[in-house]
């Protein structure tokens, strides 16, 4: 009987174990193709004789449109079906990759750029949904945990695997791989999520807030644009005026969800114990990851003169320690996990000023800069995954999409926050390694602020 049921027990893992590598899968694509442009930025510019700005449009244009999206892909979710919109913003981004590996210039680059974003703005809401629907109890922690891993290990490949492919230039593609190779990958997925992803009754209920919709799209571009391309244009003018604005609609927003008869995102989501708080500290969390890396890769490439692979594997200790936390946090007892939200982020505050001083004599400052790394990816995984945790924890199935909506919202929108502020602040300190103590300093500042938002969730009980 004891063998029966262990049998039982391996094929059930192994029957959940698949569509979770399915839709992580996905969101590592997505991920991914945050970073993996940044290291191909310069081939590009002198393949197809960019313009700066354009560049620029280049590299953020997916940001954008997935940030604006998010929110619109997740209610979707919630309407037509995880499984569904899952596969369908699949297919719009491996299709977006493979028209952006054979774009012959950057206008039609730039276009297909967006539409890459637009395809991951539908693909990763449902990550989060599919894991909140199918999994429960010590399940869904697992899952939970290897989703930080990807959105960790994700960024950091990105840079490695950017940096390998332009280097090989195979078949004198230079950038173009970057792109092309989500195109297997993407058709894989395809197939394999149509057979392994769970059909699910689809709660047609539930209306779509178009004017909700609308104001927040609005209210979103309104500050990301100025944002990811105010530091390009000098910061002008209108810039200020757009961030001003969204303040505004950001009130209109607010003001039609009061009334809305199926509000984009419910008061009751945000009534739910842990949830607002745990929204605000993730966004601090990934502010700090995003500035980290951007400011990071560019004092290595720029003031430090390293190539874009050795500058990519040097961040493999952060991604390290990154996983080995997620993995491994719910092993604590319980009554740590949510103290451990408030040490984690201490721990990276003190890593990334133990960064500072290791960076301040303008050398590399080995072996120590790999230890300050690996300090900063545990203290970041220790706060990240308890506190998608402790969101999720008390969220109804029925309101999985409006919470992986709003979370993958705050994930999104504190890494483009964290990269235009600290890499504003980077680029406008001389020299770089004055620059980088600086941005280290504020980075460990902004931690202990996400471990103060954290603080009052220490008087809950999960």
């Amino acid at each position: 009987m004891t063998t029966v049921a262990t049998r039982t027990s391996t094929t059930s893992r192994r029957s959940t174990s698949w569509p979770l590598t399915v839709i992580l899968t996905g969101q590592f694509m997505a991920i991914l193709d945050v970073s993996i442009v940044n290291v191909a930025a310069p081939t590009m510019r002198t393949d197809l004789g960019a313009t700066g700005s354009g560049l620029q449009l280049v590299i953020s244009g997916y940001t954008i449109a997935y940030a604006m999206l998010l929110i619109t892909g997740a209610r979707l979710g919630g309407l037509l079906g995880f499984r569904r919109l899952f596969l369908t913003g699949l297919v719009v981004f491996t299709a977006g990759s493979l028209m952006c590996g054979l774009a012959p210039s950057t206008g039609p680059l730039i276009a297909f750029r967006l539409l890459q974003g637009a395809g991951a703005a539908l693909m990763v809401p449902q990550v989060l949904s599919l894991i909140q629907s199918t999994y429960e109890g010590a399940s869904r922690a697992r899952a939970l945990g290897v989703y930080a891993t990807v959105i960790s290990v994700g960024a950091v490949v990105g840079q490695v695997l950017g940096g390998l492919l332009v280097t090989a230039d195979l078949f004198g593609t230079a950038w173009r791989p970057v792109f092309l190779v989500n195109v297997p990958i993407g058709l894989v997925l395809l197939a394999a999520g149509a057979r392994l992803l769970p059909a699910e009754h689809v709660r047609r209920e539930n209306g779509l807030d178009l004017p909700g919709l609308v104001t927040l799209s609005l209210t979103v571009c309104l500050l990301v644009v100025p944002l990811v391309l105010g530091h390009e244009e000098d910061w002008p003018v209108w810039g200020w005026v757009s961030m001003g604005a969204s303040v505004v609609t950001f009130g209109a927003f607010l003001l039609i969800e009061r009334r809305a008869s199926h509000p984009l995102v419910p008061g009751r989501l945000l009534r739910t114990p842990g949830v607002a708080l745990a929204a605000a500290a993730v966004f601090l969390v990934m502010a700090v990851y995003g500035g980290y890396l951007f400011s990071m890769a560019l004092h290595l490439q720029g003031g430090l003169g390293d190539s874009a692979l050795r500058a990519g594997c040097l961040f493999i200790p952060a991604a390290g320690a990154f996983a080995l936390v997620s993995l491994n946090w719910k092993r604590l007892p319980a009554r740590l996990h949510r103290p451990m939200i408030v040490v984690a982020a201490l721990v990276t505050a003190a890593g990334e000023l133990a960064l500072a001083a290791t960076l301040s004599g303008g050398g590399h400052g080995e072996p120590l800069l790999e230890i300050t790394f690996f300090l900063i990816g545990a203290g970041m995984a220790g706060t990240f995954s308890p506190l998608m945790a402790v969101a999720l924890a008390h969220v109804p199935p029925g309101e999985a999409a409006d919470a992986s909506g709003l979370m993958a919202m705050m994930l999104q929108l504190g890494q483009v926050v964290g990269v235009a502020a600290f890499g504003t602040l980077f680029l406008s300190l001389t020299p770089s390694a004055h620059a980088i103590t600086v941005t280290a300093a504020c980075l460990a500042a902004t931690s202990v602020a996400a471990g103060a938002f954290a603080v009052p969730l220490l008087r809950r009980r999960t």
